[in-house]
């Protein structure tokens, strides 16, 4: 083979790699059924995309509710999702966020007497008393004590409406559109409202955390005070009792509120995340049950 051949071939081959690298023959797709599960879910199982189930949703009470898949985002059910109201202390999911994008959860916060100035739903701390954030961010997403959210937002920000700007500019961060808050614990007041579909867009950022994930799958735990007192505190979250496969999230009730409830679960591969509000107190663990059941509990090869 001539020399001036050898140089032909050589830039013919070189001009096709060119053409193949532009696009002429793409890699094959991402296997995404592959991709790393979310910390629920077993190492190396795959993760399922939620479809929507096949059978009907059940009856809600609630006035609003929603479901969600956790991977995806992808809506599975609705019922008046962008209705404003109020959700109560279901707003200390934002609370929780908040307080960990502020970072160094080992930092201590000392207790000042103007935490306790809050009802009824408090763990009485005493002024002066040292806790660390992260003892205190576990009480709150367990017993949703609203003197630990006074606390909390106080030592992030200096005082409680400071941490509401902060509050809403997260809202803003994360696409609430339909939020706005105005102190930590969620006690009723004029302008503090949020929706089914931005309380959910939140527990979905908050189920990224493991941290926050492991204190609201907590059934129960005791908290010890400075002076060696213990006081055993049980999960406002009934349906992690009556779903095994429920792993936290965030109760709430006020009288404007009604009962309400975000709860999240994981199943087969799948974790969705459910909102109802405005439900009312035999209904709300149904109404959260049902649809974790009716979102979960079925083939794989559904999704």
């Amino acid at each position: 083979m001539s020399h001036r051949l050898c140089v032909r071939l050589a830039a013919l081959s070189f001009f096709l790699g060119l053409i193949t690298s532009c696009g002429g023959n793409p890699p094959p797709p991402l296997n995404t059924r592959n991709q790393q599960a979310p910390r629920a879910v077993p190492a190396g199982q795959p993760v399922q995309v939620a479809a929507i189930p096949r059978n009907p949703p059940p009856p809600v009470a609630a006035q609003s509710a929603i479901v969600i898949d956790v991977v995806s985002g992808r809506v599975l059910y609705a019922k008046n999702a962008d209705a404003p109201r109020a959700v109560a202390s279901t707003q200390k999911i934002v609370t929780a966020l908040c307080v960990l994008d502020a970072g160094n959860v080992d930092q201590p916060v000392t207790i000042a007497a103007t935490d306790g100035a809050c009802e009824p739903t408090k763990l009485n701390l005493k002024p002066g008393e040292v806790y660390t954030r992260r003892e205190l961010l576990k009480v709150l997403m367990v017993k949703s004590a609203n003197d630990v959210a006074r606390s909390l937002a106080r030592d992030v920000s200096g005082d409680v409406e400071s941490f509401a700007t902060t509050m809403n500019h997260k809202c803003a961060a994360l696409g609430m559109r339909n939020s706005h808050f105005r102190n930590p614990h969620g006690l009723t007041e004029p302008g503090q409202y949020s929706t089914a579909r931005d309380m959910a867009i939140a527990a979905r950022a908050a189920y990224r955390s493991p941290l926050i994930r492991s204190f609201t799958a907590t059934k129960a735990f005791d908290f010890r005070f400075n002076d060696g007192r213990t006081r055993r505190l049980e999960n406002t979250n009934k349906v992690l009792k009556l779903l095994p496969y429920c792993d936290g999230f965030k109760t709430g009730t006020t009288d404007a509120s009604g009962r309400c409830l975000v709860a999240s679960g994981s199943l087969n591969g799948r974790s969705v995340i459910v909102v109802v509000l405005k439900s009312t107190t035999p209904r709300v663990w149904k109404d959260s049950s049902d649809l974790l059941t009716w979102a979960l509990e079925r083939p794989v090869a559904e999704s």
